[in-house]
């Protein structure tokens, strides 16, 4: 199969990447900054959205899309710059690709896998349970999402299968959150952030690229998948977790005003959260290796293992 991968440099995109070239599949990775490729089954081509370019004429013969492209959504205060940036990277990146879908003459690829993220859902004060027929929220964030959608879902109508991945807080041990959160953990200075109440829908890396290497070949997928393991926690667990896997404690929280101090409406997305399952996937079949927190965090942590060891890249379908 070939596939092109928009957005296949970063903290997903890299190992996904890494780990379809493995299974067989050929890929071009639309990228700013065009690099060469250790892998034969792996090569850059320049892409700059919303503008076309030699770039679209890769689509002509592909046989799915994935597109993970986006201005990151947190560690930094929303401006209205930042805030114009999240919207447009993601709107100008998607409508590009479609338009080249649209425009190829005869080919098209069979399917488009959209990136989006469980801040669809918006702020959920309560412990109700999320799939993917619950209605959009209101805020920035689910705003964004939503048109993310709309625009990914536009290639539809070209005959194209849709599939749109709700991604949750992906845990891995290189990158993410828990890079960031391991060492004061590791130094005992861990803790929950703000109220500790907030439900947060994780999912571990190797997951989320299985679930998508599933969602290319699952003929029955398509609309909304959220990318979430089954069994989301609140921040107080999910700290206390972490605190037991590198055997510390784990009672220094955030205040949620330092946060909000800090970050702004950023602050949000971490004093928030949204009790998400994924319905679809597993209705559809789709089996997680790493469905209980304990278990991801060990292998996160406590093995170190490497996500795509040699030899064993395959294993990961």
């Amino acid at each position: 199969m070939k596939i092109i991968v928009a957005g296949g440099t970063g903290f997903i995109g890299r190992p996904l990447c890494e780990a379809l070239a493995g299974a067989g599949h050929d890929l071009v990775v639309l990228s700013r900054s065009p690099r060469s490729s250790a892998s034969v089954r792996i090569r850059y081509a320049p892409w700059q959205p919303p503008a076309a370019g030699e770039w679209a004429l890769e689509v002509r013969d592909a046989d799915a899309i994935i597109n993970l492209a986006g201005e990151p959504l947190v560690a930094r205060r929303w401006t209205p710059t930042q805030k114009a940036r999240i919207i447009s990277s993601r709107l100008e990146a998607t409508r590009a690709l479609v338009e080249a879908v649209r425009s190829s003459p005869s080919r098209r690829p069979r399917v488009l896998l959209n990136a989006s993220a469980v801040g669809y859902y918006g702020p959920q004060e309560d412990e109700r349970a999320l799939d993917e027929t619950t209605p959009n929220g209101q805020d920035f964030l689910a705003q964004t999402c939503r048109q993310w959608e709309q625009a990914a879902g536009a290639a539809e109508s070209l005959g194209v299968r849709v599939v749109r991945i709700r991604i949750g807080l992906v845990l891995a041990k290189d990158g993410g959150a828990l890079k960031i959160m391991l060492p004061p953990f590791r130094m005992g200075l861990g803790g929950p952030l703000g109220s500790g109440r907030q439900w947060l829908s994780w999912i571990h890396r190797r997951d989320l690229i299985r679930l998508i290497g599933w969602a290319l070949e699952e003929e029955r997928c398509a609309g909304a998948v959220n990318g979430t393991a089954p069994n989301p926690v609140s921040m107080s667990e999910f700290a206390r977790t972490l605190g037991q896997t590198v055997k510390r404690p784990a009672v220094m929280p955030v205040p949620g005003w330092v946060l909000r101090a800090v970050l702004g409406e950023m602050s949000q997305v971490l004093l928030t959260g949204q009790r998400v399952i994924p319905k679809a996937a597993l209705t559809f079949g789709f089996q997680f290796d790493y469905p209980l927190l304990p278990d991801a965090f060990a292998d996160c942590v406590k093995k170190c293992q490497t996500l795509f060891a040699r030899g064993k890249v395959s294993d990961t379908f």
